[in-house]
């Protein structure tokens, strides 16, 4: 059995690099650094679990249509694993908007930053 497979989409410095504790737990990390990355590299491996932070889009970036930096990364994970598990880690100030976010996509934690190692290690090793 091919241990899980984690995307690790690191945006900002608000998330810490947990490779270690990946490594720990036998899963195999691919770290991306932009949701365009991540999209493509959906193209050559699927994840068992996604590890991003949400961020909110307050302006026009996402002109009303998208919620966050998440959605276009979550619609094309849908196409291609649809059962992953996504964690999101989210800034305190912006909890109350990860609720629109889970009315679109099956979320399977969120976390408060800053998250701790055990934080996410017990997220990862609750049972399927």
């Amino acid at each position: 059995m091919s241990s899980p497979v984690l995307f690790s989409i690191i945006e900002s410095p608000a998330h810490r690099d947990y490779s270690s504790l990946y490594r720990r737990l036998g899963i195999t990390e691919v770290k991306l650094g932009s949701m365009r990355k991540a999209i493509s590299a959906l193209k050559r491996k699927t994840p068992d679990y996604v590890v991003a932070e949400f961020m909110y889009g307050y302006g026009n970036n996402y002109a009303g249509v998208n919620v966050s930096n998440l959605d276009v990364f979550l619609y094309s994970l849908q196409k291609y694993s649809s059962n992953a598990r996504i964690i999101v880690m989210v800034e305190r100030r912006e909890l109350q908007y990860v609720e629109k976010l889970a009315a679109l996509f099956p979320l399977y934690a969120v976390l408060p930053l800053p998250v701790s190692e055990q934080e996410l290690g017990n997220v990862l090793k609750e049972p399927e």
